[in-house]
């Protein structure tokens, strides 16, 4: 499996990426070659107090490189200039990319680090799944939120053809996960989106185990899609969550979807995002 992982060269993002639980993991669902991508952004000068590491990128990128490559991963490095979401996707479609990584925060200077902005424009425009690693915050004595990525994946489903895909991906990750729970949020007072959600969710838990081994719990909520999520997360203790995309739009705001953006706006947890498979170019 071939990965971009895509890093603004901060200390944060170093410790992730040393940390084991994304070496492991990695290794753990197949991943074999590692493309470290950082960018530039066009309106970022040289001459800014605090850029020593973007006059000299390749150099700043190879302390990262030497982790992957100790670990026994394959190492390729990228530095660009651009808009970093564009270029990051742009190196995972070239690259044919199996998926792409991002962390969720950064000490970069770059006014455009990989945080907040950046993180959500790859989402919205990725052909490939992305996962959103949550890196841990400055006063945290851990380097990420959650250890062990894909541990305990929480699976989110509307059992939409896009959902679908996403649950298509579930196996991939076999190497690496020991639990997962299945999860549909129907709105509070209204009548059901699809018939017997339950059951549906059963059929699923069973596929699951036939693929995986594993026996999925299962679980029916109703309320907002967002609160639901994140509350089930917390509640079953999962480490990822997994969920759909709904794909292009002729509206960028929309490229997401509501639920999967909010999910990575808000939450506290990794996010995995499968984008329909008609979008790979």
């Amino acid at each position: 499996m071939r990965i971009v992982f895509a890093t603004d060269l901060s200390d944060a993002n170093e410790a992730a990426i040393r940390s084991r639980t994304c070496l492991d993991c990695l290794d753990n669902i197949g991943v074999t070659e590692v493309h470290l991508v950082t960018v530039v952004p066009d309106n970022v000068s040289s001459g800014l107090p605090g850029m020593d590491a973007a006059t000299d990128t390749r150099k700043s990128l190879k302390p990262q490189r030497d982790v992957f490559e100790s670990a026994g991963f394959a190492v390729e490095t990228h530095v660009a200039r651009g808009t970093p979401h564009r270029r990051i996707n742009g190196f995972a479609d070239r690259l044919d990319a199996d998926m792409i990584v991002v962390g969720s925060r950064g000490e970069s200077p770059l006014a455009n680090r990989l945080v907040g902005s950046t993180t959500r424009n790859v989402a919205r425009t990725a052909t490939r799944p992305l996962l959103v690693e949550r890196i841990a915050p400055p006063e945290s004595e851990k380097a990420v939120v959650k250890e062990h990525l894909f541990q305990h994946v929480l699976f989110a489903t509307d059992f939409s053809d896009n959902a679908r895909q996403a649950f298509d991906f579930l196996p991939m990750l076999k190497g690496a996960t020991q639990a997962v729970d299945l999860l549909h949020v129907q709105k509070e007072n209204a009548s059901p989106a699809v018939e017997d959600p339950q059951r549906r969710l059963e059929d699923l838990a069973d596929e699951v185990e036939r693929e995986m081994g594993i026996e999925a719990g299962i679980n029916v909520r109703e309320g907002s899609a967002v609160d639901e999520i994140l509350e089930e997360e917390t509640r079953v203790g999962a480490t990822t969550t997994l969920l759909g995309t709904r794909g292009r739009s002729r509206l960028r705001r929309l490229l997401l979807g509501s639920v999967s953006e909010s999910i990575v706006a808000r939450g506290n947890n990794n996010v995995l995002l499968v984008p329909p498979s008609g979008e790979r170019r």
